[in-house]
C-alpha cells in the first residue's frame, strides 16, 4: 500500500510540479541553442582564393597571426634537405678476407695431417686406413660450414689437387676486399635517387660521417658480382682457366653488402629538423589594410580575413549563446502565460503537455538544422542550378502544428507555430520573409486539419498547404529579386512538395507520440467508437440492458456536445464505454435483471454499494487492458463523480438507524467530473436510467424528468469542475429532452381482430380504434424543479 501511495506521489509530481515545467523550459533552450549554435556567427566576408575584394577591409586591433599551412611546408622542406644516413660496416672485408685465409690454412694443415695418419697406419697392418676419397667428402661438409658458402665437388677436388694454396686463398682475400672496400649496396637503384643532394655516410665503428655525392661509384650486390672478373683479371691472368673460375665463384659467393640504409636514424633526424622550424607568425597592426577593394586575394590576404573573423567569433560567441538563449527563454515565457497556461484543455495535462510541445519543437528545428546547410552550398556554389530559397521553401515545418493541434487543439497550435517560426527565423539568419511563410501556412495546416476524423485528411491539408505554400513562396520571392532570377517553377516545385511532406510526416509522428504519450485523436476515437469492437460485443451480448443504456447515452451525449462546442466524438464514445465494469457482475444492475429477480434483496445495503461503486474500478482496469486511452479511462473513473447511492442509503438508514449511517458511505469515490464530456456523459447516465422508470412518459413528464435531475446534479455540486455554464445546461436539457421524448414517443395501440361465433371478422378497420389520449403532467412537473434552475429546457 505504501509503495502504490509513493508511485502515485512521484506520479502526481511529474505530472503537476512547476519545477518540471522549469526543466522542460530551460531543457529545450539549451537544446535549442546547441541546435542554433553553428549559425549564431554570420559570416560577413566569404572570400575564397582569387576572388576581388568588394570593399577596404581594416584591422580593428592588433592580433597575431599564426600561419600553420606555411609553417607545414616549412617544416616538410626541412624534411625534405635532411640527408639519408647509410651505415658503412669498414671492417666486413677484414673480417671475411682474415676466414679465408684461416679456412684455407686449416684445411691445408689437415691434408698434411692426412698424409702423416696414412704412413702409420700402412706400417700397422692389424688396422686398415681409410679410403682418401672418404676422408675427403668428410672435410668438405665442415669446409663448408667454415667458409660459409657451398662447394661443388669439382670444385673442392681441384682445391684438394692444390693442396688448398695459400695462394688461392691471398687471391680470393685480395679481390673480396678490393671490392668490398669500394662499396656494396644491396638496392643501387634507391641509392641513386639521392644522386642529386648525395647521401651521408656514417662508419658503423666509430661513428666518424662524410657526405657521399658519387654514389655511381658504388656497387650494386649484382655489379659488385660482375666486377669480380675485371678487377681479378689482372692477377689471375697467368693462373689456370679452372682455378681462375673457381676463385672468381668463390669472391661472387663470399661478397655482402657493407653499405645498408639506416632508416631510423634518417627519420630521427628528418624529426628534428622540422622541430627546429620555427612558427610563421604575422603581426597585425591596428588600422592596417588587409584588403583593398578590386584587389585580387591573395592566400595570404585570405589568412588573415579568417583569422580576424576567428578571432571576432571568440569573443562574442558567448555573449551572442546567451543573447539568443534569453531571447528564446523570452518568448516562451510570454507565450506560455498569454497563449497556454490558462487553456482549460491544456490544463488537465500540463506538464505531459508541454513536454510533447517541446519534443515537436526539438523534431522541427532539426529538420531545419539539417536544411540549412544544404541552403549554404547553393548559396556559395551556384553550379547546383537550384536557389537556396527552393530549398528552404520545402522544410515541414508545417508537420508541428499539425500534430500539436490533432493532440491538442487549435487554440494551442497557433502560439506553437508562432514559436516554431521564430526559432526557424533564428536558424535561417533572423530573415523576416522566412518567419512570415513559415507562422502563415503553419497556422493554416493547424486550421485545415483541426476536425481530421479520417487518414485522408492528411493528404487533403497537404495538398491545401502545398498550394498556400506555392503562393506564399511567390510573394516571397518577388519580395526579395523581383523579376530577376526568379524562377517560378521550381519555387512551386519545392513549396508544393513541402506542403505534402508535411503530410506525410505529420501521418507518421502524430501516431508514434500518440502512442508513446497516451493521447487519443479523433481518428482513434473514430475507430474506437465501432460497435463491433470485442470489448462492446461483449458488453452487448453479457449485459445487454447495459448495452442499450450505453448506446443511448452515447447518441445523447454526442448531440449535447454538438450544441455546447464539446467533442461529440470523444462524448459519444466515453459514453459507449462508461459502464463497461458491469460486465463482471451483470445481474447486479437492475437494466440487466431478469423476471422481476434482485439480487441486492438478500445483501445488506453496504455490500450492495461495494459492488455499485465496484463497478467504476473494475471498468477502469478493462479500459486499461483495451488500451482505450487516457481520456476514456478518466471519464468512465468521473462519470459517478461522488454522487450518493440514494436507494441504499436510504435502506441502510431504515435497517440501521439514521444516526448510524454515515453519508460519505453510500457515495462514488470520484473525482468528479473533469472535463466537459466527462459531465455530458454523468448527466446523460443519470437522465436516461430514471426516464425508463417513467410509467406514462409524455414529453412533459420527461422534461420535468430532466430539469429535476440535472437541478439535482448541479445543486449537488457535482459539475462545478467541468465548465459547464447555465448556458450550457439549458442546451444540454432541451437536447435531452427531443432524444429521449422521440425514443418514448406514444405509438397507436392496435386492436386485435376478433371474430364472431360464426368465424366473421369483427371490427376488422383498425381506423376505427382511438389512441388513448396522452395525459398532461407538464403543469405538475414543472412545479417539481427546484431553484432557479427549475425552466431548463423550456425555451
Amino acid at each position: 500500500m505504501n509503495i502504490e501511495k509513493k508511485n502515485k506521489a512521484i506520479k502526481n509530481f511529474f505530472a503537476s510540479s512547476k519545477s518540471i515545467r522549469w526543466f522542460i523550459l530551460i531543457g529545450f533552450t539549451i537544446i535549442f541553442t546547441i541546435i542554433l549554435y553553428p549559425t549564431l556567427i554570420i559570416t560577413k566576408h566569404s572570400y575564397k582564393l582569387g576572388d576581388v575584394a568588394e570593399r577596404d577591409i581594416k584591422a580593428p586591433k592588433y592580433f597575431l597571426i599564426e600561419d600553420e599551412e606555411a609553417e607545414e611546408e616549412n617544416r616538410k622542406k626541412a624534411a625534405e634537405e635532411v640527408l639519408t644516413v647509410y651505415d658503412n660496416n669498414a671492417s666486413l672485408s677484414v673480417k671475411l678476407s682474415r676466414n679465408v685465409k684461416q679456412v684455407f690454412a686449416e684445411m691445408a694443415d689437415i691434408f698434411e695431417a692426412y698424409k702423416e695418419n696414412q704412413g702409420n697406419a700402412s706400417s700397422n697392418k692389424e688396422i686398415k686406413p681409410l679410403s682418401l676419397n672418404e676422408k675427403l667428402r668428410q672435410l668438405k661438409e665442415s669446409f663448408e660450414e667454415a667458409i660459409g658458402i657451398t662447394v661443388s665437388d669439382d670444385a673442392y677436388k681441384i682445391l684438394i689437387e692444390e693442396k688448398f694454396s695459400n695462394n688461392i686463398a691471398d687471391l680470393i682475400s685480395r679481390i673480396l676486399t678490393e671490392i668490398i672496400n669500394n662499396g656494396v649496396v644491396i638496392n643501387k637503384d634507391i641509392l641513386l635517387k639521392e644522386s642529386d643532394k648525395g647521401i651521408i655516410l656514417r662508419d658503423v665503428e666509430t661513428k666518424t660521417e662524410k657526405v657521399v655525392y658519387d654514389l655511381k661509384s658504388l656497387y650494386g650486390l649484382d655489379q659488385a658480382k660482375t666486377m669480380v672478373r675485371i678487377v681479378g683479371q689482372p692477377m689471375l691472368k697467368d693462373m689456370n682457366y679452372n682455378l681462375v673460375n673457381i676463385i672468381v665463384d668463390f669472391v661472387q659467393k663470399l661478397i655482402q653488402p657493407n653499405i645498408t640504409q639506416n632508416t631510423n636514424e634518417t627519420e630521427e633526424r628528418k624529426k628534428r629538423a622540422a622541430a627546429e622550424i620555427k612558427p610563421v607568425i604575422y603581426k597585425i597592426k591596428t588600422g592596417e589594410m588587409l584588403l583593398r577593394e578590386g584587389e585580387i586575394i591573395t592566400k595570404v590576404q585570405l589568412l588573415k580575413l579568417k583569422n580576424l573573423q576567428t578571432q571576432t567569433k571568440k569573443e562574442r560567441i558567448l555573449a551572442i549563446s546567451i543573447g539568443a538563449a534569453m531571447i528564446i527563454l523570452c518568448l516562451l515565457i510570454l507565450t506560455y502565460i498569454l497563449h497556454i497556461k490558462h487553456n482549460s484543455r491544456f490544463a488537465r495535462n500540463h506538464n505531459k503537455n508541454l513536454m510533447v510541445m517541446a519534443c515537436m519543437l526539438i523534431i522541427i528545428l532539426l529538420f531545419a538544422r539539417l536544411f540549412a546547410p544544404l541552403s549554404e552550398v547553393l548559396n556559395q556554389n551556384s553550379s547546383f542550378g537550384i536557389s537556396p530559397s527552393s530549398i528552404i521553401f520545402s522544410i515541414p515545418i508545417a508537420s508541428g502544428a499539425m500534430t500539436i493541434c490533432l493532440l491538442l487543439c487549435f487554440n494551442i497550435a497557433i502560439p506553437f507555430a508562432m514559436v516554431a517560426a521564430a526559432c526557424t527565423t533564428l536558424i535561417f539568419q533572423n530573415r523576416f520573409e522566412i518567419f512570415i511563410y513559415f507562422l502563415l501556412n503553419s497556422a493554416m495546416a493547424a486550421y485545415w486539419i483541426q476536425n481530421c476524423t479520417e487518414r485522408k485528411v492528411f493528404i487533403k491539408t497537404g495538398l491545401k498547404l502545398g498550394l498556400l505554400n506555392a503562393v506564399l513562396s511567390t510573394a516571397i520571392s518577388f519580395y526579395i529579386s523581383g523579376f530577376v532570377d526568379f524562377k517560378i517553377l521550381e519555387v512551386w516545385a519545392f513549396a508544393f512538395m513541402g506542403g505534402i511532406v508535411a503530410g506525410i510526416v505529420t501521418t507518421g509522428i502524430a501516431p508514434l507520440i500518440e502512442i508513446a504519450f497516451g493521447y487519443t485523436t479523433d481518428i482513434t476515437l473514430l475507430e474506437l467508437a465501432n460497435l463491433e469492437r470485442p470489448i462492446l460485443r461483449r458488453l452487448m451480448i453479457e449485459a445487454p440492458g447495459t448495452y442499450h443504456h450505453s448506446v443511448i447515452v452515447g447518441n445523447m451525449v454526442e448531440a449535447a456536445a454538438a450544441e455546447i462546442g464539446a467533442n461529440p466524438l470523444l462524448a459519444k464514445t466515453c459514453g459507449y464505454y462508461h459502464d463497461i465494469g458491469k460486465i463482471k457482475k451483470p445481474l447486479y444492475f437492475i437494466e440487466n435483471q431478469k423476471n422481476g429477480r434482485n439480487k441486492h434483496d438478500k445483501l445488506a445495503p453496504s455490500m450492495s454499494k461495494h459492488i455499485l461503486v465496484a463497478h467504476v474500478k473494475e471498468g477502469v482496469e478493462m479500459a486499461k487492458q483495451n488500451k482505450l486511452g487516457q481520456v476514456i479511462i478518466d471519464t468512465i473513473r468521473q462519470h459517478h463523480g461522488t454522487n450518493l447511492i440514494a436507494y441504499f442509503y436510504e435502506k441502510a438508514k431504515k435497517q440501521k438507524g439514521e444516526d448510524a449511517v454515515k453519508v460519505d458511505d453510500f457515495r462514488y469515490p470520484g473525482p468528479k467530473p473533469q472535463t466537459k464530456e466527462a459531465g455530458l456523459v454523468m448527466l446523460a447516465d443519470v437522465v436516461e436510467a430514471a426516464s425508463r422508470t417513467l410509467d406514462n412518459p409524455t414529453p412533459s413528464r420527461i422534461q420535468g424528468l430532466v430539469q429535476n435531475l440535472i437541478n439535482k446534479v448541479f445543486s449537488d455540486g457535482q459539475i462545478n469542475n467541468c465548465e459547464l455554464t447555465l448556458k450550457d445546461l439549458h442546451k444540454i436539457a432541451k437536447t435531452f429532452n427531443r432524444i429521449l421524448s422521440g425514443i418514448h414517443h406514444h405509438r397507436i395501440d392496435y386492436p386485435e381482430k376478433s371474430y364472431s361465433k360464426n368465424g366473421k371478422v369483427k371490427d376488422e378497420s383498425p381506423d376505427r380504434q382511438q389512441a388513448k389520449r396522452t395525459q398532461n403532467f407538464s403543469g405538475n412537473d414543472a412545479e417539481k424543479g427546484s431553484g432557479h434552475l427549475k425552466r431548463l429546457g423550456l425555451s
